[in-house]
């Protein structure tokens, strides 16, 4: 609420209830928060339109197959003005942490049948939601216990940028609408990095003024990336029942920022499954949903009466 962008505070949210959630009047179930990426939506991982994923119909697969319990799943829209939260927090975006882990979470425990604790709430997401599936997840071990981390952006600091003219000439939702991928990536890092509620009309900053650095800046942002923070956060993720992480060969720099994650993890002793398979971004997401990431959270959360 109040965020600069002026996004709405009214969020979308698609919800998967398990086949036997309308007779089972009596049973409760385990809930995966579920984070999409950058440019995408909810809907369209829920089978709006055809696209690399179509959750309802993978976890039905997943069902069938036999290595997959009944779990229910939570996606939010976090498409925004720039065409994605970062899940972050900030005056310009909006505070996404709190949205996940606070109103989010307590909106779902009171409208449906969950099973209410961290031991049964599982959170995973791709790309951004991937970075928002480590930021959050690290950060709230009393709200999630079990992460799936599917080839997360932005998980690295990047202390040398580039000049970016087309990020500057941005004054305006109309600009944003004509300009490519990488400058809307830009703007909509800025706005969850590094507000700045006194510079309208887009209220931030960017990491160069013309041909100029802006080193605070740059420190914000680095300041962000969950590579350079996560050493704060080891004794919360030591706390998580299971983390795994996974990334296409061909999707680089993403891959070997996993691989940086599972060294640091490794480096901690702290238990985790990882993997780099055959694929770029989005190529293997829907098959690793069905095969990896429900099967992960089937085994891992907490279905009731102390059960795994």
């Amino acid at each position: 609420e109040g965020n600069l962008e002026g996004d709405s505070a009214d969020r979308d949210v698609s919800i998967y209830l398990p086949p036997n959630y309308a007779t089972a009047r009596n049973r409760r179930y385990p809930v995966i928060y579920l984070l999409h990426g950058y440019t995408d939506s909810d809907d369209l991982w829920f089978g709006s339109k055809p696209h690399f994923i179509n959750v309802p119909t993978v976890t039905d697969k997943a069902l069938a197959s036999g290595n997959t319990r009944e779990m229910i799943i939570v996606m939010p829209n976090a498409y925004t003005a720039y065409q994605g939260s970062m899940y972050s927090s900030s005056p310009a975006t909006g505070d996404w942490e709190a949205f996940v882990t606070r109103d989010l979470v307590s909106y779902i425990d009171s409208h449906y049948r969950t099973i209410p604790e961290a031991a049964s709430r599982g959170l995973a997401g791709h790309s951004m939601g991937g970075y928002g599936t480590v930021r959050i997840g690290m950060k709230n071990p009393d709200v999630f216990s079990s992460l799936y981390i599917l080839s997360p952006c932005c998980m690295s600091a990047n202390t040398n940028p580039k000049p970016s003219p087309k990020a500057e000439a941005i004054h305006s939702p109309a600009d944003l609408a004509t300009a490519d991928f990488g400058t809307k990536a830009q703007l909509a890092s800025a706005a969850a990095w590094s507000p700045n509620p006194k510079n309208p009309p887009l209220f931030f900053d960017l990491p160069y003024k013309g041909d100029e650095m802006q080193p605070a800046v740059v420190a914000k942002w680095a300041a962000n990336a969950p590579l350079a923070m996560i050493d704060q956060y080891i004794a919360n993720l030591r706390k998580m029942h299971a983390i795994a992480m996974d990334a296409g060969d061909k999707d680089e720099p993403i891959a070997s920022t996993v691989r940086t994650l599972d060294q640091i993890l490794t480096s901690y002793d702290i238990p985790h499954a990882f993997e780099i398979y055959p694929g770029n971004h989005v190529s293997g997401i829907a098959d690793r949903m069905e095969t990896k990431t429900l099967p992960f959270f089937s085994k891992n959360l907490s279905f009731g009466h102390g059960t795994h």
